[in-house]
């Protein structure tokens, strides 16, 4: 089975249903060669979409992408980074504010070395920022062709609906994809967040699919694996609750009948919404490239969906929790 892809929001870019990620592992804890050769096998599976970001590894991971990125044709790989985390230790070393914007998509396009990104994300919202300011910086880098096109990342329906209104008043460059979390357990975008998204035209590239990993079912009661991220972080460790547990067991016993794993099962269960165009999945070898990206085309039916819902028991919330 072949990765397939979508539309992203409104807009005419096609990306992969399944998307690769350097957060935390490019630049950072996993080795050059796995990271390389991961990006490599995701770009031979038919994955067309990267990410990354200019906190990623203080800017390691997008020279690692970047980097491994030219070894193929531009025009084939959409490439994503972001704006907003601090960069430095000066008062205008991170924020929205347009002076940010503009010498961080500079120094990004140098570290990629990239003539233009396809997409810049707020990586989070500033408060701190007026946000027209924030959005004609975006608009000015879109018209001269150092990024494509403009998202955000965690940001509240009312602060996108807001952006909408400023870019209809200014005739600016619109959102076009939001990039939230989203799995089995952490479910907020589905009240307000993907119905705005489908009135507005942006899609959601949802990150954290496999909930850092629970989801991959590598996790049991009383077992974590050495070098895991679970045996390296206590926060981590601390979302590892026996009730989360025993859901990922029962989720694994859906999936078997299924005849795929626990971590298609839950990236299929993700992409059966048509407003999520992507999964943002992270891998340290490229076997997890090779089985994330098997969960595209996965349909499941309604009987299974039904039985997931069952295990979770968890409607979703206004917001993030």
């Amino acid at each position: 089975m072949s990765v397939q892809y979508r539309s992203l929001g409104a807009s005419g870019l096609k990306v992969s249903e399944i998307s690769l990620g350097s957060w935390l592992t490019y630049g950072g804890y996993v080795e050059r060669e796995n990271a390389v050769l991961s990006i490599r096998k995701a770009y031979e599976l038919g994955i067309n979409f990267f990410d990354t970001a200019n906190v990623y590894a203080k800017g390691e991971a997008e020279r690692v992408v970047g980097e491994t990125l030219q070894d193929y044709e531009r025009s084939s790989y959409v490439l994503a980074t972001k704006v907003y985390g601090k960069i430095g230790d000066g008062p205008n070393d991170r924020g929205l504010s347009r002076k940010h914007v503009i010498e961080s998509v500079n120094a990004s396009l140098k570290r990629l070395g990239h003539d233009y990104i396809d997409i810049l994300y707020s990586h989070r919202f500033d408060v701190n920022t007026p946000l027209e300011e924030t959005l004609r910086a975006f608009d000015d880098l879109v018209r001269q062709g150092k990024v494509l096109y403009i998202g955000v990342s965690e940001w509240t329906a009312a602060q996108i609906t807001e952006a909408f209104a400023i870019a209809d008043k200014y005739l600016l460059d619109k959102i076009v994809v939001n990039q939230p979390i989203y799995n089995l357990f952490e479910r907020y975008i589905e009240k307000e967040i993907i119905p705005l998204g489908e009135k507005k035209g942006f899609g959601q590239v949802v990150f954290s699919p496999l909930a850092q990993g629970i989801l991959t079912g590598k996790y049991t009661a009383g077992s974590i694996p050495a070098d895991s991220r679970a045996e390296k972080q206590d926060n981590f460790k601390n979302k590892l609750t026996e009730e989360k547990l025993a859901k990922v067991a029962l989720l694994q016993d859906i999936a078997r009948e299924q005849g795929i794993t626990v971590s298609q099962l839950s990236l299929a269960w993700i992409l059966r919404q048509p407003n999520v165009a992507s999964a943002l999945v992270g891998a340290s070898r490229p076997e997890q490239v090779e089985e994330n990206a098997q969960a595209s085309g996965i349909l499941l039916d309604e009987e299974t969906i039904a039985r997931i819902s069952n295990v979770l028991n968890n409607e979703p919330a206004n917001v993030r929790g």
